[in-house]
């Protein structure tokens, strides 16, 4: 589901190169995936209320020196969102249905990607584009036109994350997602990782994947603005081929944004993605929060292991 794929792009992609290790991760089906360092841990509230936790190594292509080189990173960090965040979305529907854990195969994983891509790219590029088309010729320029389709594109993703919210399943994990916020949060300022304690912190996080897919929208305007509209398949062309470009760009803005999130001027750029995060967070209740203290728990203790 598409739902599901937004919330794939989340703050454990943004690592600002810290000594201190920073977690973070997604809200998914009853539960949450926390990525430490070097593996991911899954925590899942199974149908008997029982919390059923798992732990798989993240490929060291994604925690290599390639992780280190701007631009590659960004693309690399996309495509360890999807691979991460489709293998804990299915864990995470096995246990909710008591189903046995075979992970799939990596043709069928592929396809699910593949699939998931291919409509979010119909829907957030290909669509926009089509509707912005009555505007092309105005004031003799295209530019016109593809500042339209930029807005348009963001209206579309605003309608879209609004409208998935009214959904009962998806209103549960987006409170799962304040959750894995509020837990991340406790674990940068150092404090334990109590209910208690975690309650204090907000649902919203800088570091979310919601503002890495807003910060995509604003950067595709500005990408696409000076592109020509004309012929219609290289216009069509260029919005997929671009895309990991955009991406990219839009990792080392929000990386920059988490390097310098105290300086007063930088920490305004994150407002529109704070403001965002109301509409795909929701408060949690407290066996929400200790599903989070268990992936996280279990991450930080699985990193440590394995120093």
């Amino acid at each position: 589901m598409i739902s599901e794929r937004v919330r794939n792009f989340s703050p454990f992609f943004f690592d600002t190169g810290k000594v201190a290790p920073r977690y973070g991760g997604q809200a998914v089906l009853e539960g949450i995936m926390i990525r430490g360092q070097n593996n991911v841990a899954i925590a899942v509230r199974s149908p008997s209320g029982e919390i059923v936790t798992k732990v798989k190594k993240i490929n060291t292509l994604f925690t290599g020196k390639l992780r280190s080189i701007p631009i590659i990173r960004g693309i690399l960090a996309l495509a360890e969102t999807l691979s991460l965040g489709m293998d804990a979305l299915n864990y995470s529907s096995q246990v909710a249905n008591q189903e046995e854990d075979t992970p799939p195969s990596k043709f069928s994983s592929v396809m699910m990607i593949l699939v998931s891509l291919s409509i979010a790219v119909g829907i957030f590029f290909i669509l926009p584009l089509l509707v912005s088309k009555p505007f092309e010729g105005i004031l003799g320029s295209d530019v016109i036109s593809n500042v339209a389709e930029g807005i348009i594109r963001l209206l579309v993703f605003l309608v879209y994350v609004t409208a998935i919210s009214l959904m009962p399943d998806i209103r549960r994990v987006y409170m799962y997602h304040g959750a894995e916020h509020m837990a991340v949060h406790a674990q940068e300022k150092g404090k334990p990782l109590t209910i208690e304690e975690i309650r204090k912190y907000p649902t919203a996080h800088p570091r979310c994947g919601t503002a890495f897919l807003l910060t995509i929208m604003v950067i595709a305007i500005v990408v696409f603005t000076f592109i020509p509209r004309d012929p219609l398949w290289m216009v069509i062309g260029s919005r997929i081929v671009l895309i990991p470009l955009i991406a990219s760009l839009s990792y080392e803005f929000i990386r920059f944004n988490s390097k310098y999130e105290t300086n007063k001027w930088v920490s305004k750029l994150s407002i529109p993605n704070l403001l965002l995060q109301s509409l795909t967070t929701k408060i949690p209740d407290d066996d929400q929060i200790e599903v989070a203290i268990s992936a996280m728990k279990l991450a930080i203790s699985t990193d440590a292991k394995s120093m």
